[in-house]
């Protein structure tokens, strides 16, 4: 069912010099606009419950990113820390490596472990894939193990990559998982019109930065049907 367009944004402020006075803004900004949710690194999780408590917007965080290299019982603390601070939702970054040389038993693994900790804490678990670093069958394979994991979403991107979101990339994710995982298109989406072809193509959530210049886009354009 289509959703309010404002409802697919997830507000996100993931850099390396971010200080806590653009984490504010950024909470501010998404209560202004009721944007479904925020994604901000850890070390800001407390200031987004002072500033969201009661909003309806959820609170989102990243664990192991953005590399993904780091071993699986390290994104395990991190992303229990991450719940225990206040996160509603995780977006976990895979080992690119790992699924690109064939280690499909410890991706497998680890996907499990992770979505069983979220899922026992009330929490949603998105995996990070990097689809610019992975082939079209590496994808499905990946897509495969995190539908059968019962992951709540596969997120397509770091922003920190070559590349960001893709048609191609979401197309062939909702392609292999229907509607049993849902998506999170991320990195490069700058414009009204990246957001609607990302929605069209089968995302339900947009992770951006430009959040707001794309919602005044919308309305400037008269709010156009999606």
């Amino acid at each position: 069912m289509k959703k309010q367009f404002n409802k697919y944004f997830e507000h996100t402020l993931l850099k390396t010099d971010t200080m806590e006075k653009e984490a504010i803004n950024l909470f501010q900004e998404a209560l202004k606009y009721d944007f479904h949710a925020v994604c901000v690194d850890g070390c800001f999780l407390a200031t987004a419950w002072k500033y969201l408590r009661g909003s309806g917007i959820m609170i989102s965080t990243v664990t192991g990113f953005p590399l993904g290299t780091m071993d699986t019982n390290s994104k395990y603390g991190e992303t229990y820390d991450s719940i225990d601070d206040g996160a509603k939702e995780v977006d976990a970054m895979m080992n690119v490596g790992a699924i690109k040389e064939g280690r499909f038993d410890y991706v497998d693994s680890e996907i499990k472990a992770l979505t069983n900790l979220c899922h026992e804490k009330n929490t949603i678990i998105k995996i990070i894939i990097e689809t610019c670093s992975l082939t079209d069958a590496e994808i499905i394979k990946v897509c495969n193990m995190a539908k059968n994991a019962g992951v709540d979403f596969i997120r397509t991107s770091t922003g920190f990559g070559e590349e960001g979101a893709t048609v191609h990339a979401v197309k062939l994710i909702k392609k292999t998982v229907g509607d049993a995982v849902k998506i999170k298109a991320s990195g490069g989406i700058r414009t009204l019109d990246d957001a609607i072809e990302l929605i069209k193509a089968g995302a339900d959530r947009l992770g951006t930065s430009a959040s707001v210049e794309i919602m005044e886009e919308y309305i400037q354009k008269g709010r156009p049907e999606f």
